[in-house]
């Protein structure tokens, strides 16, 4: 896993080569809406590129982690099919049910029955490497999610160069970052971690608790502020001394949001062990949103290797999966 996370900047370029390379075979046209429909660490891609689009695509768009799709889902939809395997079992179902209703339908898969069914039903399918742990291939799936976005004119490609900054930061501070993520991953250690971030980030808080959840093998949960503000807030009153708050922050954010973390921080530093702040880098949203996103993936390996864990292996689900299979 960690040879995975130290290539990431590497696969954001191969994925920027696969998304140039494709050609699709369905021709723009319009839409009324976007579905993304992906679970775990092939879903993960939307949540983050769902909140980058928020300010700027003109259509509703929803990231779907289910077996069934919203029911507007129709003709007029357009469907980006996420998993790696290509074998996810509710994504096949949620995929069967938009060709029924002739959505226009994208897969982005490493094989598996999704491409099986891509290619017998003619539909675009993006083939990405095989092999990794889905929550290890984030890079591939989510920039073919904005590539897709692009070729149907539903966003530019300013995102391209962004990426392209993106890359060039991490290998640059790629042993700072990795030192960073070793203190972080030391204050963590023993404690149950709650992440907290702006709305805009809250696709890169989850990321950070799933890979806290795959590859530390912790629970762990995440808020957003000021959702949190009218709720959750008021559970801070006990002791929590087992309990690390970390907060995910940008100087970009909005300034009644930085003001409300602020005031958050008066209140929990009370009852919680510790509050960690853990600020993005870059100038644009990708900089920033990588640099977050691989910061954290760093800090869930070191975390796994603090607890004498093998970050890679997920037997858990595994057992899930098998269990699954025999009802």
């Amino acid at each position: 896993m960690k040879k995975l996370v130290l290539e990431f900047s590497t696969q954001l370029q191969e994925a920027l080569i696969i998304a140039k390379n494709y050609r699709f075979k369905t021709d723009k046209r319009e839409f009324s809406n976007v579905v993304v429909t992906g679970l775990g660490g092939s879903g993960i891609g939307g949540s983050i590129v769902q909140n980058y689009v928020f300010d700027k695509m003109k259509l509703p768009m929803v990231v779907n982690k289910d077996y069934f799709l919203p029911a507007f889902v129709d003709k007029h939809s357009l469907l980006i099919v996420c998993s790696y395997s290509g074998n996810t079992e509710e994504t096949l179902m949620a995929m069967q049910q938009a060709i029924k209703v002739k959505a226009t339908v994208v897969c982005i898969t490493s094989g598996g029955k999704v491409a099986q069914v891509a290619d017998k039903k003619g539909l675009d399918c993006v083939l990405v490497p095989a092999g990794m742990p889905p929550r290890a291939c984030l890079g591939y799936s989510l920039v073919q999610i904005l590539n897709t976005l692009c070729h149907f004119d539903l966003i530019d490609n300013k995102f391209e160069k962004e990426i392209a900054a993106s890359i060039k930061q991490l290998k640059a501070d790629e042993k700072t970052i990795q030192k960073k993520a070793m203190a972080l991953a030391k204050k963590i250690q023993g404690k149950l971690p709650i992440i907290y971030s702006a709305p805009a980030f809250e696709g890169v808080a989850i990321r950070f608790r799933q890979q806290i959840n795959e590859n530390s093998k912790m629970l762990c949960w995440h808020a957003v502020i000021p959702e949190m503000n009218h709720n959750e807030l008021v559970g801070w009153r006990d002791d929590a001394k087992d309990k690390v708050v970390i907060i995910l922050r940008n100087d970009d954010d909005y300034e009644r949001t930085q003001t409300r973390m602020e005031i958050n921080k008066k209140v929990i530093k009370k009852y919680a062990s510790s509050i960690i702040e853990i600020y993005s880098e870059g100038k644009s949203y990708w900089e920033r949103a990588f640099y977050l996103i691989h910061l954290t993936d760093w800090v869930s390996v070191d975390l796994a290797d603090l607890r004498e864990l093998d970050a890679t292996e997920v037997k858990v689900i595994d057992f899930l999966k098998g269990s699954l299979a025999k009802s």
